[in-house]
């Protein structure tokens, strides 16, 4: 048996066909629906990327006891079972956060990793006489991550030469090499169709419009105070990108169709969370309340096993679901820490596999959703306090944490999955303060863009018990229930 996962980072959900969009130009994702099972209640957990990936890795939420950073000496890999159990497992990626303080022992689980560079800032080219052009939220090219977005793009000059098309090649290079082998289990992981939102020209004049202002490809992460025409320019600009991934997406399954690898090959297809395009006038992600533009991800499985296709899933899923599924598919056990499910009857015949699901960022809201109701709780303390964070890897994004964050660091009894390991317990910090924003109800089946919180205090009252119980059975700090004033 083999596997296949190919994660797109920043994957809108709104922009794909077989989701009802009617706009973007995705005709290969419509030909996996047709292929595969299409989940319409997948769920993220831990957001943004690092913790997402943490989750795919360990099948357990991330977000209540840490932030961004790596795995923990303490955590079970899945690729890393899988190959301890004679599966052989390859990554090929251009998520450049993968080579950063913050993501730095991810790769290093698989078998073998193939890196492919040059996206966004990744610190790859070195042309110093690179001009900076006059551009829409300029502030954003004031640091040396901005400045090697454009130095990396002076090297991207035809399709191919993008990270996105090279990573898709090198992938396709290992499907076609092993196509005789048995237990292999790949990763295709691009960072696309992540900001910014670069594209060759062919996928622009897809969707003509007036712009008329500087280069713009790049919202900042904060409140749209952009006039309609630029918001329309950069959701034309991610509807180009989001075209890209559907054609190399293509590649993979005429890949598989060549090669006859649906008979005994998985196939999943997914991301990491979405992004907002100037709905709820917010740009972006982790600065608001994580709304379904963000949160309900799209999801795709074709598995050899049962054959299901051309199906609908109604059942709530969520991102740390994959490890056990993949597990469960190379006959793998799960260990004990795992709080996903394998999702071979869901894709079968829509079993459920939780009643309720948590989401959030740390330090954010805590989230829970029913698949009908989505609730989000704010901390009821203005400073958003007391937050902590729970690690034996102390790192950010791209830098390990400073001396002074390290003062009055604790050292905490072990947590259930820590393996008897006690963890650093170090003051925490957060993007925005959501306390600004207070406690939300939403409805979906009423209310389905979120435009109208609900006051309803017993379907409130339901999902705060079912907060409770899935917090506890993560093994949540006592202060998150304090930062969110719940007993």
């Amino acid at each position: 048996m083999k596997a296949i996962m190919v994660m797109f980072d920043s994957l809108n959900r709104r922009m794909l066909e077989p989701y009802g969009c009617d706009w973007v130009k995705t005709p290969n994702f419509l030909r996996l629906a047709a292929r595969a099972a299409t989940f319409e209640n997948c769920y993220v957990g831990s957001m943004p990327c690092m913790p997402a990936r943490r989750e795919i890795h360990t099948g357990r939420y991330n977000f209540l006891h840490r932030s961004w950073g790596p795995l923990e000496p303490f955590d079970d890999s899945m690729p890393e079972l899988l190959k301890k159990h004679g599966v052989y497992t390859h990554l090929v990626s251009d998520h450049y956060h993968y080579w950063e303080d913050g993501g730095c022992d991810y790769h290093t689980r698989y078998s073998s990793w193939d890196a492919v560079r040059g996206q966004e800032g990744d610190p790859w080219r070195a042309d110093l006489d690179t001009p900076i052009p006059v551009s829409k939220n300029n502030e954003r090219h004031l640091t040396e991550w901005m400045r090697h977005d454009w130095m990396n793009r002076r090297h991207i000059r035809r399709e191919q030469d993008f990270p996105q098309a090279r990573t898709f090649a090198r992938g396709l290079e290992f499907m076609r090499s092993n196509r005789g082998q048995d237990n292999w289990f790949l990763t295709i992981e691009t960072f696309d169709p992540h900001e910014p939102y670069f594209s060759p020209r062919k996928y622009k004049k897809l969707y003509p419009h007036e712009y008329s202002g500087p280069h713009f490809d790049w919202p900042c992460y904060r409140r749209v105070t952009e006039t309609p025409e630029e918001v329309q320019h950069i959701r034309c600009e991610s509807a180009a990108l989001h075209s890209m991934c559907d054609a190399q997406l293509g590649r993979v399954l005429a890949l598989m169709d060549e090669l006859d690898l649906w008979k005994d090959t998985l196939l999943i297809v997914n991301t990491d969370h979405g992004f907002l395009l100037g709905e709820h006038d917010w740009w972006a992600k982790c600065c608001q309340p994580f709304y379904n533009e963000i949160a309900q991800a799209p999801f795709f499985v074709w598995d050899p096993r049962c054959e299901v296709r051309n199906a609908r899933r109604r059942s709530l899923v969520q991102t740390i679901d994959l490890a056990p599924t993949l597990l469960e598919f190379f006959g793998v056990p799960p260990p004990s820490d795992m709080q996903g499910q394998p999702l071979r009857a869901t894709i079968a015949a829509d079993t459920p596999v939780r009643t309720a699901g948590l989401f959030g960022l740390h330090g954010g809201h805590v989230n829970v959703t029913d698949g009908r109701y989505v609730y989000m709780r704010a901390p009821v303390r203005p400073d958003n306090a007391p937050l902590f964070e729970y690690t034996l890897m102390p790192t950010h994004m791209r830098n390990v944490f400073q001396p002074g964050e390290l003062q009055d660091i604790q050292l905490a009894p072990p947590f259930s999955f820590t393996k008897g390991c006690r963890t650093m317990k170090i003051q925490g910090r957060t993007w925005i303060n959501p306390h600004d924003f207070g406690s939300l109800l939403f409805d979906l089946e009423s209310d389905p863009r979120q435009e109208h919180p609900l006051q309803a205090s017993v379907v409130e009252e339901r999902l705060i018990r079912e907060l409770v119980r899935l917090m506890r059975d993560n093994d949540a700090p006592a202060e998150q229930f304090e930062r969110l004033g719940l007993a």
